[in-house]
This record gives C-alpha cells, sequence and structure tokens, in this order.
C-alpha cells in the first residue's frame, strides 16, 4: 500500500499548522480514509524535511481535532470523520423515556414560554427599521450596547456603552476574542478542566492550550507564575463564577492574586462570565480588575432562555478594532432582532427576573443532589448549571458513561473538557437543568447513585 505524504511545497509557517491543515483536508476528502495508519514522527519528518518536534506538534492537533488517535506501538490512525465533532452532550433530549444529564442548560417554566412569547408579540413595535433593513453596524446598535452598558452593571462590571460589542452569545465572543489577542503557534493557559470550546476553539486556530494546576478556588497563582517565567504564554481563560465544569466560584483574592501575575508577565485575560448575575455570592468580576488587559463575555442563553443568543463583549479601547474586525469574520454581526429582545428585557427588568428565577430553582435542584448523592465526593454550587463528580474506584469514565446509558442517563464525559496533556479526571459532568420535571431528575439522580455505590464488579452484565 502506498503511504501518503502532503506536498512539501504547499507547507506554510506556521508548519505544524500547515501540516495538520493538509493532513485534515486529505482526511475530509477521501485522500486518508478511516483506518489509515499515518507514518511514524520520524518517517514523516524525514519525508517533508522537518523536525519530529513539528510533525509531533501536527500529529496532537489532529488527535485534538479527534481526526486520528495515536496508541503506543501500534502508531497513528486516521478515526472516523463523521464523529470527529462530536459533542459531550445530547443533542435530542431524553428520546425513549430517558434523561438527559449531558448539556448544561437553564431551568424554564411556563413563565418562560409566555415572556418570550409576549416579546415576539410587542416586537414590531416601536421598532426601528435599521434593525431588519441594513447589516451594520458591526458592534452593534447604540441603543443596544447602552443596555448591555446597564446589564453589566448587575453583573458588577462598570464600562461605557462605547467599549461593549453585541455577540450572538459567548462562543461567539469567545472566537472572536481569541483570534484578536493570538497568531497561530501562541499559548493560552487555563484551568486543567475547562470549557470544551476553548479546547477545541485552540486546537482549530492553531494555539497551543496548557491547562495548569487548579484547586476548589481556580487556577493557583503559584502555577501561573511558574509557567509564566518558564514559557511565554499570551493569554490567560479565566471562568471564575461557575461557567466552569467543575462548578466552582473563584474567590476574590485569588482573583487578584491572578490579575497581579497577568499585569507582571503581561498577559491579556479572556473572562467567561456566561452565567451573568445567577450566583448573588460571586465576587467582582476579574475584568473590574484588570479592565486594561481583560475581555469580558456574558450572555442570556444561561441565565433567562436557551433559544437568547445574545450577549456582550466589553473590552478596552485600544483592542477594539481587532476585535471588530474578528466579530465581522465569525459571523458579521450579533442578530439585531434577538440583541433588540434582549435590550427591552434588561429595560423593563424581565431578564434580571429570569435570572433571580433561575437563582432559585437551581438551588432547589442543588439541595436534590445534596440529599440523593449525600455521602459521594462531588463538587457544585446551589447557583451553577451543573456538578462535577468525580467516579468511585473500580469506574473509568468510559465504563460509566456507557453504562449509564444503559440505563437511559447521558452524562457529560471529562475527556472534552482537558486541555491537551491533561491527565484523564476519571470524572462526569452531570447538568442540573436538562430535566426538566423534578422528580425524574430525583428519579436520574439515585440511578447515578446507585452506580457509585456498585462498582462495575459488582454489577451483573446487561443480557438480550
Amino acid at each position: 500500500m502506498t503511504i501518503w505524504y502532503p506536498d512539501p511545497a504547499s507547507l506554510a509557517t506556521p508548519l505544524h499548522t500547515s501540516l495538520a491543515a493538509a493532513i485534515a483536508k486529505a482526511i475530509s476528502d477521501g485522500r486518508l480514509p478511516k483506518g489509515t495508519q499515518l507514518p511514524t514522527h520520524r518517517k514523516m519528518a524525514e519525508e517533508l524535511g522537518l523536525s519530529v518536534h513539528t510533525v509531533s506538534k501536527a500529529y496532537e492537533s489532529l488527535r485534538r481535532q479527534r481526526l486520528i488517535d495515536g496508541q503506543v506501538g501500534r502508531g497513528s490512525y486516521v478515526l472516523d470523520p463523521d464523529t470527529s465533532n462530536d459533542q459531550p452532550f445530547q443533542l435530542s433530549s431524553e428520546k425513549g423515556g430517558g434523561f438527559d444529564l449531558s448539556i448544561s442548560r437553564p431551568l424554564f417554566s411556563q413563565q418562560h414560554a409566555e415572556r418570550f412569547e409576549q416579546a415576539l408579540k410587542e416586537l414590531p413595535e416601536a421598532l426601528d427599521p435599521s434593525y431588519y433593513l441594513s447589516c451594520r453596524p458591526n458592534v452593534g446598535h447604540d441603543a443596544h450596547r447602552a443596555a448591555g452598558a446597564e446589564w453589566l452593571k448587575v453583573c458588577g462590571l462598570e464600562v461605557p456603552a462605547e467599549r461593549i460589542i453585541m455577540t450572538n452569545g459567548v462562543s461567539h465572543g469567545m472566537s472572536a476574542a481569541l483570534s484578536a489577542l493570538t497568531r497561530p503557534g501562541d499559548t493560552v493557559v487555563s484551568d486543567k478542566i475547562t470549557h470544551h470550546l476553548l479546547v477545541s476553539g485552540c486546537s482549530y486556530l492553531g494555539l497551543n492550550l496548557a491547562g495548569l494546576e487548579t484547586d476548589a478556588g481556580g487556577i493557583l497563582p503559584d502555577a501561573l507564575e511558574r509557567y509564566c517565567r518558564e514559557q511565554s504564554p499570551k493569554v490567560l481563560f479565566l471562568l471564575p463564577s461557575l461557567a466552569n465544569s467543575t462548578a466552582g466560584m473563584m474567590p476574590e483574592e485569588r482573583r487578584r492574586a491572578l490579575v497581579g501575575i497577568a499585569r507582571k508577565y503581561d498577559l491579556h485575560i479572556i473572562e467567561n462570565d456566561a452565567f451573568g448575575p445567577v450566583a448573588e455570592d460571586r465576587p467582582v468580576p476579574v475584568s473590574a480588575l484588570a479592565p486594561e488587559r481583560s475581555i469580558y463575555l456574558t450572555t442570556f442563553t444561561k441565565c433567562t432562555v436557551s433559544g437568547l443568543r445574545a450577549g456582550y463583549l466589553a473590552a478596552p479601547e485600544h483592542l477594539l478594532p481587532a476585535l471588530t474586525g474578528r466579530i465581522v469574520v465569525f459571523g458579521w454581526m450579533a442578530t439585531p432582532l434577538m440583541c433588540e429582545l434582549a435590550t427591552r428585557w434588561v429595560q423593563d427588568g424581565t431578564a434580571l427576573e429570569l435570572a433571580e428565577w433561575q437563582r432559585r430553582a437551581l438551588a432547589e435542584r442543588y439541595a436534590i443532589a445534596e440529599d440523593v448523592l449525600q455521602g459521594w465526593r462531588w463538587q457544585g454550587h446551589p447557583s451553577a448549571l451543573h456538578l462535577w463528580l468525580p467516579l468511585t474506584e473500580g469506574w473509568t469514565t468510559a465504563s460509566f458513561v456507557s453504562y449509564a446509558q444503559e440505563l437511559k442517563v447521558a452524562v457529560a464525559p471529562d475527556a472534552p473538557f482537558l486541555p491537551p496533556k491533561t491527565p484523564p479526571q476519571n470524572a462526569v459532568r452531570v447538568s442540573l437543568g436538562s430535566v426538566q420535571d423534578q422528580d425524574r431528575f430525583r428519579q436520574a439522580l439515585e440511578l447515578i447513585g446507585g452506580m457509585l455505590g456498585r462498582p462495575p464488579e459488582g454489577i451483573a452484565p446487561f443480557t438480550y
């Protein structure tokens, strides 16, 4: 069988990114079908005149994208491209009477549906025609940005409307921020358990993502200081207020310590504050402590209703031109009609009312988790949308997720939340809001609790 190699003349700098892109294209167009063994790192390097280190970085990028799999002693093989973009959640909820605890989304009630329907009926009233007749300005309309300044005050951040860009949610803003602050080959540092879209986003942008040692309060300052002394990261990505997979709330003292290190080593900060004001005990945002180097992101998707894809990006003035350019590239502009709905909800108090409703509803779910999972080790918060569950001895993440599926319970495995080179955490993320009925939610947790108490060797296999 002929071994495939890319054309060396087609490679450009940075070489590892170009090589990874060439292999990914060959996988996509069928030249490298599923199961194909790639050349060894050394053989590929020799053939293309590259260093082994460059090839290793390219293969690692492909592995993070789930396009290839490397096994010691067997080499690197092409995976099925149709499954390479699997997400750590189920896209269809609770099929066949099951329990979908895999996707972190807010609770809702009939009140939410009625409010959204009413908002849609009232939308034509006093609506500026430019919201649907034009596709400018790219940063958002002035009225929407002014409402953003009001909402960010509720979130603890004082910033003028001129420094706010409208987004289609945090993911939209995160892509723009990462690409504005970095170039391929740069390094981003984060918690060792982080946002799954940061992991894939850095891979797609050709960025190195380093997960640093953390405790319940987030990244350890000593770990960040040590990494900055030895390496030259460009961006510090933080999820300080429950948006991390471990549902942790970073204390203010830790926030100030990390800001001090960021200033010392000239790091930019991207702060993902997707839950906004849902938690009452949240300290001041990191971006308020370091406004000259921070990009702050928040959204209505997690604190009001999932379908309200509107959010805000706040940044220092000198970064706005670069960010605006990236917003254009990644979506041209935020959808004006969604931004208009969000603006009206900010102005009439609906957004805050629904966030406070969410806080109360999640506290009830947290109390159920405390009752059902008492005696087991887990991490959570009364205002978080999910909890982090380290598994008991005898379980692996794969075996736990697989057996839970047999019980028709879907949970999110740890792998998508782990930066490259982070060892498996042997844990799962469990959503508190994706099963809407409270009794069924308790039933799902009871099934999980039963599994924790009976490791695999104590469970009889299913027979059919």
